[in-house]
């Protein structure tokens, strides 16, 4: 995938050396272009409506744990939503998915009723699985999404296992693997590295860099801070995206699935964004301050970006952006009385979907 890229709008990087794969590194920001521009109005329109999802949904999950109405661990996804609906629109609906524990909006960009991953979250009969996983281990074959992973970089094998699954059965479907900054210095992930670029893997490693992991900062925890540059030793190009840029998103994510499915194996995508909340419900997130996350909210947040973009663009008018945003609140709304009025597994479950030895 040879090019020659920026670290950053204005600063220009040098060519890097070829790699063992003859595969040049990829070393850019990238922004939206010309290329995100060829987006239709009509999928201009679907993204701003599923991001919008993403966050009510969200919104509406952070409530209801408050209410005590979902018990355990509860990691919300809200100002990230440009990474997974930026790269939904790059790939195919057989396509595999796989994250870690941040992942109701990987869910829901899989097309997952947001009744069943409510009901999940509140433990109740009608969740993707039985309301006996939670926030935290959900599934569907069905949409190709393989978790939800409680463990910190536990994505990423298991990606690689779905990649290969797809090259060995011939079946031209790509795997997307995401995982997150706190998870990247894993061993189990540069091991993944290795036999991903050693077997040209179908593969997206997707680091989705909200910057803080659980709660320390990038900077303090990585040597180097580049983190699309971390598959460089095993022959695999990287960037960096603008994470809160759907379209941004768009762009890489096109080239990235014409890289794996032109046969080229592995690459790596860094996308460079924030969460508003804390890393969980009950992190009350005192490493950052106030200030820095007001910015984010004010300057970047990618949905109202989207919004006034269509409309500056003449895309849609205000009006149907308030007919989308009430649609939107209607959904979530009827989705979290769905799972209030589910009822809870019977007792019986517990023996269920679980191997037992005498």
């Amino acid at each position: 995938m040879a090019k020659s890229a920026t670290q950053s709008k204005s600063k220009a990087a040098k060519k890097p050396a070829k790699t063992a794969n003859n595969s040049d590194n990829v070393v850019q920001m990238t922004t939206a272009g010309e290329k995100a521009a060829k987006l239709s109005k009509a999928q201009l329109k679907a993204m701003y409506r599923q991001m919008l999802t993403i966050r009510r949904f969200e919104e509406k999950a952070g409530q209801l744990y408050g209410m005590g109405l979902i018990g355990g661990f509860c990691h919300l996804y809200i100002g990230q939503e440009a990474v997974v609906i930026g790269m939904k629109h790059c790939i195919n609906e057989d396509d595999s998915v796989i994250t870690t524990y941040r992942d109701h909006g990987h869910m829901l960009a899989c097309d997952m009723d947001p009744k069943g991953i409510m009901a999940e979250l509140t433990g109740r009969i009608d969740g993707f699985s039985k309301g006996k996983g939670g926030s935290m281990h959900m599934f569907s074959t069905e949409k190709h999404f393989y978790g939800g992973h409680g463990i910190v970089g536990a994505s990423v094998p298991l990606g690689a296992g779905l990649a290969f699954a797809h090259k060995y059965q011939e079946n031209g479907r790509i795997n997307l693997c995401y995982y997150g900054d706190g998870a990247a210095n894993q061993g189990q992930v540069y091991e993944t590295y290795n036999m991903a670029a050693l077997w040209e893997l179908p593969i997206i490693f997707i680091i989705e860099n909200n910057e803080y992991a659980m709660g320390t900062s990038v900077k303090r925890s990585h040597a180097s801070h580049d983190l699309y540059r971390s598959g460089e030793a095993f022959g695999i190009p990287g960037m960096q995206v603008d994470g809160m840029d759907v379209k941004a998103v768009y762009e890489a994510g096109q080239e990235a699935v014409k890289h794996v499915r032109d046969g080229k194996g592995p690459i790596l995508l860094e996308m460079k964004t924030y969460r508003y909340r804390g890393h969980s419900m009950s992190d009350p997130a005192k490493y950052r301050s106030k200030e820095e996350v007001d910015d984010y909210k004010n300057t970047k947040d990618p949905i109202n970006r989207l919004k006034e973009q269509l409309i500056a663009d003449k895309v849609a008018t205000e009006d149907e952006i308030k007919k989308i945003e009430s649609e939107v609140k209607e959904q979530i709304n009827e989705a979290a009385e769905f799972a209030k009025n589910s009822p809870e597994p019977d007792a019986s479950e517990l023996w269920t979907d679980i191997t037992l030895e005498a």
